[in-house]
């Protein structure tokens, strides 16, 4: 049993070194110089300018005042990179995911108070739902149940205080339109159109930063 767990985690490196990551983050949120992590990585609108990594760095810091923040993301990541990391390949899944964890910082820019500060894999995790939808339909499976999946964690959104449904919006757009781009150029020799179409996304994701930036001067 020991050693099929261990092939798992083998099997999807990058998923288990992010949630190792994460756990390793959250523990050092958790100590006596939690001040030191949270302070430094969690991501609100108007750091933006003057702190631009804070857009990724919030994605790996939860909340710190209990486990359930980090277990509920910890344990639906696992369940999608399981499935899209071996898909995808090892490279192209933590683009996917970084990526995700950016659109949603600059969702959040756009759609939310700019004092009020975000933390979480959310973002990341709505990107990797939005990347399975995009895989079971392009493969001509039921998407029904990932829509519906979907649809629900996103609606607790406005219903539940202190979601960030801003940033799981801009995740996951961000998480369709990258696996959109991996499924359109899956044969080996659209691998240019692919990394174009990658650095497209991160061109509007800079662009719509900056833009929003330069309304605040």
């Amino acid at each position: 049993m020991a050693r099929l767990r261990l092939q798992s985690f083998q099997q999807v490196p990058i998923t288990s070194g992010l949630l190792a990551l994460n756990v390793v983050i959250w523990l050092g949120q958790i100590s006596p110089v939690g001040y030191l992590f949270t302070n430094q990585m969690f991501f609100a609108p108007l750091f933006a300018p003057f702190e631009p990594w804070r857009m990724l760095t919030a994605g790996f810091v939860h909340d710190w005042t209990g486990p359930f923040h980090i277990l509920l993301n910890s344990y639906a990541i696992w369940i999608f990179g399981r499935i899209l990391e071996p898909l995808l390949g090892p490279v192209r899944f933590l683009v996917m995911y970084l990526t995700a964890i950016i659109g949603g910082s600059v969702a959040v820019m756009w759609l939310s108070d700019p004092q009020v500060p975000v933390v979480g894999a959310s973002g990341a995790l709505f990107g990797l739902m939005g990347a399975y939808f995009i895989v079971v339909r392009s493969t001509g499976g039921n998407s029904t149940q990932i829509f519906t999946l979907i649809a629900i964690n996103f609606g607790l959104g406005f219903f539940v205080s202190g979601i960030s449904w801003e940033g799981h919006l801009g995740g996951l757009v961000t998480g369709l339109a990258i696996a959109g781009i991996y499924s359109q150029t899956r044969q080996r020799d659209k691998r240019v159109q692919q990394i174009f179409g990658v650095l497209l996304v991160w061109g509007v994701l800079y662009g719509l930063t900056m833009l929003k930036i330069s309304s605040w001067m």
